[in-house]
This record gives C-alpha cells, sequence and structure tokens, in this order.
C-alpha cells in the first residue's frame, strides 16, 4: 500500500533523479519562476511529488525554478511504500499527460483576452492564433459518404454502411 504524506522539505536537499530523461529548457525554469511571482505571492502552488529518501518522481523543472529564485524551502508530496518501478513509470506518465493536452483555442482566446501577465510571454499571442474558420462546421453535403464494413454482435451477418449510419 502506498502512503502519501505532505512533508516540508529544504529544496537543497531534494534529490534530482539521475535518468530522468526530460528535457529542462531554460525558458520553462523562467515560466516557472514567473508563475511564482504572479500567482503565488513568492511560494510555490505547486508541490513537488517525491521518494521517501526525497528523490524527485515528479517537479525537476520546479526544483531549479526554486534553487534560482533563492527559495529554500517548499511543500513536498511524498509517497512512501511505491516499487522501483512504480516510481520509474509515474517519472514518465506524470510528464506525459501534459502533453496529450490540447487547447481549446476559442476559450483560450477568452482567457488570454482578460489577463494582464505583465508584459511576460508565456509563449501565447492571442494575435498570432488563427482562429478564422477554425471552429466553422464543414457543410454536411461535402461530407464523403464512405462504407465500411459492420459485424451483427448477435448474429455474426456482416453488413456495409456509410460513415454516417448510427444503430439504433
Amino acid at each position: 500500500m502506498i502512503e502519501k504524506r505532505f512533508v516540508r522539505v529544504k529544496v537543497a536537499d531534494l534529490v534530482p533523479y539521475e535518468n530522468n530523461p526530460r528535457n529542462i529548457p531554460e525558458e520553462a525554469v523562467a515560466d516557472v519562476m514567473e508563475s511564482i511571482k504572479q500567482c503565488g505571492d513568492g511560494e510555490p502552488l505547486d508541490p513537488i511529488e517525491i521518494d521517501e529518501d526525497n528523490v524527485i518522481l515528479a517537479g525537476h523543472t520546479r526544483r531549479l525554478a526554486f534553487l534560482k529564485a533563492g527559495i529554500e524551502e517548499t511543500d513536498c508530496v511524498q509517497y512512501l511504500g511505491m516499487t522501483d518501478e512504480q516510481k520509474r513509470k509515474y517519472r514518465i506518465l506524470a510528464n506525459k499527460v501534459g502533453e496529450r493536452s490540447g487547447w481549446n483555442f476559442a476559450l483560450l482566446d477568452e482567457e488570454l483576452g482578460t489577463l494582464d501577465f505583465d508584459g511576460y510571454d508565456f509563449g501565447f499571442d492571442v494575435d498570432e492564433l488563427d482562429l478564422d474558420g477554425m471552429f466553422e462546421e464543414s457543410d454536411p453535403a461535402e461530407k464523403e459518404e464512405k462504407l465500411h464494413e459492420v459485424t451483427c454482435p448477435c448474429c455474426g451477418e456482416t453488413f456495409m454502411v456509410t460513415s454516417s449510419f448510427e444503430p439504433q
């Protein structure tokens, strides 16, 4: 059973995972520092995740930003009882999730239009987002009907149906 604890740890005592496969660009460190400045009143909001030996499971970029910003202590989530394999898997999966997520550009445009980041460039330029036509519905008449094979789960008979076919 994995136990989760919330602990306060000196940033200097956080141990980077020696086989961390993520590259950490300086821009990412700067973004974390700016997030702390604009949203956390100088205190990090997002805790670093560590194991029982203070080895980082998730939060290598945050650690670098904290060191650079002179933050001496931070909140951490410490997991006890994970196997080495679980730790290695979690390090990869925790980072991969963000890559799979996308943006709803219409909502992003609304949000960015109402926020002032004090001139800091997080990489979003509302003026450069090409929203024209991105959300228009295509004409159903232009949709090409394609046939594909469907097998009835009850009788096993195979039918050819169009791509717009919806079973009742």
